[in-house]
């Protein structure tokens, strides 16, 4: 399986990128996984509510993503790190994943500065380099959608230092993740809904 093979109906909708034979090893050692974040890709509109209404903790785009992957089983998950050396403990300190399930971390990165994907990608390669994941999943948006946010009037929420395709792709390629198999789905235009 490549991402090639993504059901058209996501490759329409989605902006994709894998690493490392990600979509192979969700479908294949992970099926119901898979299907879950098929599923809410397929579910998931970006409505022109959601990117008017002021964000507080959390955008009310990432909060809706969160709530479809929790009716799945999903779960926000910390993890308690350390490295022993010589009989030493030292900390390795991760932060919690958005959604974990069964070895799968998937991060949404909707407006954050995009630092946090940095963050994100450390801790894939922490986390998988300690067998305690096996792929890492990001959800973000496409760099199209400013012009959405201009047309709203919301431009200058979604600046050019928040999270968004072009700052993450580069910090992949460049080896943010190590080894970690990491698969990238980017919400474009098509997915916009006027209500």
């Amino acid at each position: 399986m490549t991402i090639s093979e993504l059901p058209a109906r996501i490759r329409k909708l989605y902006e994709t990128h894998e690493w490392n034979h990600a979509c192979a090893i969700l479908k294949n050692d992970f099926p119901q996984e898979w299907e879950d974040i098929l599923q809410v890709l397929g579910e998931f509109r970006l409505q022109k509510s959601d990117i008017i209404k002021p964000g507080g903790r959390k955008s009310p785009i990432a909060e809706l993503v969160d709530k479809l992957f929790a009716k799945r089983g999903w779960e926000e998950k910390g993890f308690d790190t350390k490295v022993v050396i010589d009989n030493r403990e030292k900390e390795n300190p991760t932060h919690k994943i958005d959604c974990y399930k069964n070895r799968i971390a998937l991060e949404i990165e909707w407006n954050n500065k995009d630092p946090f994907f940095d963050r994100d990608l450390n801790n894939f390669r922490i986390l998988f380099d300690l067998g305690a994941i096996s792929v890492g999943v990001i959800i973000t948006r496409c760099d199209d959608l400013q012009d959405i946010f201009d047309q709203l009037e919301k431009g200058d929420s979604y600046g050019a230092s928040t999270t968004h395709m072009s700052k993450l792709l580069p910090r992949i390629e460049g080896g943010g993740a190590g080894g970690c198999p990491i698969l990238v789905f980017g919400i474009t235009k098509k997915l916009y809904v006027e209500n």
